[in-house]
């Protein structure tokens, strides 16, 4: 699939990008390369791959799940001007 320099002065002017006539024939070279290798890579036959999750077989380490800090909720919220419900009420912003 080609991309060709009309198609790459759409897709800069959606971008707002400014480019010389050299940098376009330059970029729009580099997207056509790219486009031929994802359709080769899209001519690859992969029905007897399996997916993969992660390419080596290895397992994760799990930590044990423990708190490492108290609840200090109702200590800070005595810190706070307006508290109401356990909540903080703050000035609206938005109107």
């Amino acid at each position: 699939m080609a991309f060709d320099k009309t198609e790459l002065e759409k897709v800069a002017q959606l971008a707002r990008l400014h480019m010389s006539d050299a940098e376009k024939d330059e970029v729009a070279g580099r997207i056509t390369d790219i486009l031929a290798l994802i359709d080769q890579m899209q001519s690859v036959n992969t029905d007897s791959v399996t997916p993969l999750a992660h390419p080596l077989d290895v397992t994760q380490r799990l930590r044990p799940d423990y708190t490492t800090e108290s609840n200090r909720r109702d200590e800070l919220q005595k810190l706070a001007p307006r508290v109401e419900n356990g909540l903080y009420l703050v000035p609206k912003v938005i109107e």
